[in-house]
């Protein structure tokens, strides 16, 4: 048996019994997975060299950026208002409540980059609403989960982080900027956006779901008085890298020069989730939530979110780098690449084979570990190397997201929605397979895709 397919079966085994066995923390079974690797592998000398490596990655301080931003915006509820506002336009409509959970799911996901945490989030808002305006329960659960989970594919998520990292350190030389990026993925996610909203006009005609009653709906006018500050985030985060991408070759080069404009490209990640903050601080109602002692509490809660996800980063460039001296992504792309596979069939694999990672490896982990390894191979059966970046955070992060047992999304929302498994897991399936389906189309190249 290939030496690849031995390491990677030991790292799956130890995740899988440590996490979902004895239900110990995921950063936990990668970090043992990596030490128990180092010592099959006889690699301990080289120890500080993969912690280096890992620690030298910069992309890693731009997702602690993110995930402390998401923290802030939580907290300081600027999210709330926003998620009215959409629930007071498209509540109106037959199924709105749905069509809201979509679009303020995609929204404060790509802010929090944390399923699970975007569930609980807007889930407490729009499941209720799903409810009472005659949504099973099951199907609410399912339509938020499934929503949340989209963030990981929408910028600003730290998933996507990782998958640019992959693709540049695969192709060093060919620039592309991070606004360039980032309207690629963009215009991905507005056709999961699309096809989620779909399901919902599916779900919602099978079921003969209604309109939210006039009672229940929040006034728009007292919505926009309150919360139209909130709804400038996007336009915040989003302004730098629609800047970048249109006018770096023009503007910025000609004023910077093209050493100052390429700086200025690969900083944005670094400054636009601190000035979202600190717009965040401005506008928040309660001064107490943001004053020193409040943001020093607020943060001090704040590491038991942190500290996972970029534990979880840190040891999956750490195992990266090993598998990189071991050449397992090489070796394992040559497996797959030799099974002669046409482009439909390479793409498939590649989907089918997240899809069964997802179910035991979070998705950063695999964009992270992996990345690299599935780009090569897409890319080898006629895929665009930067199309297949792009997709990392969809077929790992959100597939990942979705597809139990991993699929933390779904429990998530049965917790508040109060379904029952069986109903919730059959009704998940759908959303899977859609998924799925949507996933290969994309990376066919069946669907024209913004930036690209």
């Amino acid at each position: 048996m290939p030496m690849c397919l031995v390491y990677l079966g030991i790292m799956l085994l130890v995740i899988c019994v440590w996490f979902l066995a004895f239900k110990r923390p995921v950063y936990e079974a990668v970090g043992l997975s990596f030490l128990v690797l180092l010592t099959i592998t006889g690699s301990w000398g080289n120890v500080w060299t993969y912690i280096n490596d890992a620690l030298s990655t910069s992309l890693l301080y731009s997702m602690v950026a993110f995930v402390s931003m998401s923290i802030l915006l939580t907290k300081t509820k600027v999210i709330d208002s926003c998620i009215a506002i959409i629930l007071s336009i498209l509540g109106r409509i037959t199924g709105g409540a749905g069509y809201a959970a979509v679009i303020a799911s995609s929204f404060v996901g790509a802010l929090s980059g944390s399923g699970p945490g975007n569930v609980m989030a807007t889930g407490a808002i729009t499941i209720p609403a799903m409810k009472k305006s005659g949504f099973p329960a099951h199907l609410a659960a399912n339509v938020e989960s499934n929503a949340s989970y989209m963030g990981n594919m929408i910028p600003p998520s730290s998933n996507i982080v990782a998958a640019l990292g992959a693709y540049v350190a695969l192709f060093p030389d060919n620039e592309i900027s991070q606004g360039e990026f980032w309207i690629i993925l963009w215009g991905i996610s507005i056709w999961f956006i699309i096809q989620r909203l779909a399901m919902v006009w599916s779900f919602c005609k099978y079921y003969k779901v209604k309109p939210m009653s006039k009672e229940e709906l929040p006034s728009f006018k007292e919505t926009i008085r309150v919360g139209w500050q909130g709804m400038l985030l996007p336009v915040i985060i989003i302004l730098p890298f629609v800047l970048d991408y249109f006018f770096k070759d023009t503007f910025f080069t000609a004023r910077l020069g093209e050493d100052g404009a390429k700086a200025l490209s690969s900083s944005i990640l670094l400054f636009v989730g601190g000035i979202a903050a600190i717009y965040a601080i401005i506008i928040a109602k309660d001064k107490k939530v943001v004053s020193p002692k409040g943001l020093a509490k607020m943060f001090a809660d704040g590491v038991k979110t942190i500290a996972p996800a970029i534990g979880v980063c840190v040891f999956g460039y750490m195992i990266g780098s090993l598998f990189g001296e071991l050449n397992v992504a090489e070796e394992l792309g040559a497996i797959i690449q030799s099974w002669n596979f046409g482009r439909l069939g390479m793409v498939l694999a590649i989907c089918v084979i997240t899809c069964i990672m997802g179910m035991v490896i979070p998705g950063s982990s695999i964009v992270v570990i992996f990345g690299p390894m599935f780009i090569t191979s897409l890319a080898s059966a006629g895929v665009s190397p930067i199309l297949a970046a792009a997709m990392l955070p969809c077929i790992c992060g959100v597939m990942c997201g979705i597809t139990p047992p991993l699929g933390l999304g779904m429990y998530a929302g049965m917790t508040l929605a109060e379904s029952d498994f069986s109903k919730t897991f059959k009704n998940n399936l759908w959303w899977v397979a859609a998924q799925f389906v949507l996933q290969v189309v994309i990376l066919m190249g069946w669907l024209p895709i913004m930036g690209l």
